[in-house]
């Protein structure tokens, strides 16, 4: 990431979490659909997108179905987003996804090298053809015919589309969080997550 897109980026909330007197009805029915936290919690993702009810209502069933009920296995899809996240500098995004990362084998070693990109060492060949993707989708809005083809080799159809849409959906979510300054939650931290230029 530049220095100017850097210099860009709100040193504080631009938008916080809608407080809760301000719930109506709506927003409760709503926010209760959110995944919570450990402690019950609701995640300052939803309670700062719920500002805007009809769009937070269409974004919730989409995100969920690519983070809970994929065809993608758990440490594909947190491999996918935590370089994106990187990629986007999505520190919020990084945070919450360490903990999902772990969760789904993805590895200490691996965490450490994400910043690195495809060609450090270490790197299985369907993870390194993972975050080739990543990166193209990032900087081209599109693949190489070499990294199709080398996912293509792991994935049918479906799967390769999933892979497209979910680090798609999870730029416009980098994009939202970035953008808007949401600050991620005590208890949560991104330990780990790369400095340095991005790109």
């Amino acid at each position: 990431m530049s220095q100017r897109h850097e210099a860009a980026r709100p040193t504080r909330p631009r938008l916080k979490p809608l407080p809760e007197e301000r719930w109506d009805p709506r927003t409760r029915e709503l926010l209760a659909a959110a995944p919570h936290d450990p402690g019950g919690g609701i995640p300052n993702i939803f309670t700062t997108l719920v500002r805007h009810p009809d769009l937070y209502e269409q974004f919730l069933p989409f995100g969920g179905q690519l983070l809970g009920a994929g065809r993608l296995p758990g440490e594909v899809r947190e491999l996918l987003i935590l370089r994106t996240a990187w990629n986007t500098g999505a520190r919020y995004e990084w945070g919450r996804h360490l903990p999902l990362a772990r969760a789904a084998g993805v590895t200490e070693a691996e965490i450490d090298r994400i910043g690195a990109g495809p060609q450090a060492p270490g790197w299985a060949d369907l993870q390194r053809h993972l975050i080739r993707a990543a990166d193209e989708l990032h900087g081209d809005a599109t693949m190489s015919d070499a990294t199709w083809e080398g996912l293509a080799g792991h994935f049918g159809d479906a799967e390769l589309i999933e892979i497209v849409m979910l680090v798609g959906q999870y730029q416009m979510v980098a994009f939202f969080l970035n953008a808007t300054g949401v600050e991620l939650e005590p208890g949560f931290d991104s330990t780990g997550f790369p400095e340095g230029a991005r790109p």
